[in-house]
């Protein structure tokens, strides 16, 4: 039976999320992901139960992804450091060759360093025709400047190029710049004092910025911008054009540049929204879309996958965790679910 209030209907986390004013929030949140510090941590209790889950006649995927979805990822990394001390074994590769398929997938993402699955993200988005208008931009614009920034260092030490130079020899025109420009991690930090000068400055740059040779225009506010001020923006573009910001980017842009910019102004306006809409058009498909509730599901699970959960029941009228019950089968149907934690009612 669900708790609720008599005084507005909502569920008992719901009114207290809109109490503490954290429903609208993109960035800093830190406490509103699904996976926390398990404060019962022992690591060496943990390796004897994976060496267990893979020792014996039948692998016992269940214990793997009990562990592995139950502890942090900086938990994961010493687990994983404490495997290797004790059995000379790497955990990831003894994992790799007890589980395949999807499965396999999920170990590997929850067992890499951030920095190193974002990296690999990145790279795949960029060399696959039609992805980088959409992961790569996702990845680039919803990154703190630190993770941005070591997964970038990252991308160089692994693939021995520059995502920069990547970005480069892969994309072109506005999508090209959209993403170098989001590389730098530039974009201003939110500031407590509201300039409603630069406000409308930006919102009378950008209704002039209609017209050919005009697309550096928009790349500069979109990237340079801190959130909260291109909210001011993004109202005060309506109020003066009567349409939203969104619509002069379809009449503007055409093709890749069209989809990341739309993209960038979602995760601007609504980042749990955002992502809640990526997951459900994921479930959607006649297969769903592995890939991307993976990412999604494991990058945003110490963040912010709470609000992201309430964002899909509330404008889909159904919990993540039972789309995904209905749409996930195989053996990383137990994963994805213990990532997303649990019904909302």
């Amino acid at each position: 039976m669900s708790v609720t209030s008599g005084k507005t209907g909502l569920s008992l986390t719901q009114e207290i999320l809109s109490y503490l004013g954290l429903a609208s929030k993109t960035a800093a949140w830190g406490t509103l992901g699904t996976l926390r510090t398990f404060l019962s941590f022992t690591v060496d209790r943990d390796v004897q139960r994976l060496l267990r889950a893979i020792a014996g006649q039948g692998v016992d995927h269940n214990t793997i992804m009990d562990v592995l979805t139950n502890r942090s990822r900086e938990q994961r990394q010493v687990i994983s450091r404490a495997f290797q001390d004790r059995t000379q074994q790497d955990l990831l590769t003894s994992l790799q060759a007890a589980v395949c398929g999807n499965l396999e997938r999920i170990v590997v993402a929850l067992l890499r360093p951030a920095a190193h699955f974002d990296a690999q993200e990145l790279r795949t988005a960029l060399k696959d025709s039609g992805s980088a208008e959409d992961v790569a931009v996702e990845i680039l614009a919803t990154r703190a400047p630190p993770q941005l920034h070591e997964c970038l260092a990252v991308y160089k030490q692994d693939f021995q190029v520059e995502a920069e130079e990547d970005i480069k020899s892969e994309t072109s025109g506005t999508l090209q710049d959209l993403l170098l420009a989001l590389a730098k991690g530039d974009r201003e930090n939110c500031s407590e004092i509201i300039d409603y000068n630069l406000a409308g400055q930006d919102v009378q740059a950008l209704k002039q910025a209609e017209g050919p040779s005009t697309e550096e225009t928009w790349v500069l506010i979109l990237t340079q911008r801190s959130p909260e001020h291109l909210i001011r923006v993004f109202e005060q573009y309506q109020q003066c054009t009567g349409h939203e910001l969104e619509q002069a980017v379809r009449n503007r842009f055409h093709g890749d540049a069209q989809v990341a910019l739309l993209s960038l102004a979602s995760m601007i306006r609504n980042t749990p929204l955002y992502f809640a809409d990526k997951l459900h058009q994921a479930l959607q498909e006649t297969e769903p879309n592995y890939q991307v509730l993976m990412r999604i599901l494991i990058s945003r699970s110490e963040t912010d996958l709470l609000s992201i959960r309430a964002a899909f029941k509330r404008k889909f009228g159904k919990s993540l965790y039972s789309a995904l019950q209905d749409a996930v089968k195989g053996d990383c149907r137990l994963a994805l679910l213990a990532l997303c934690r649990a019904e909302d009612l």
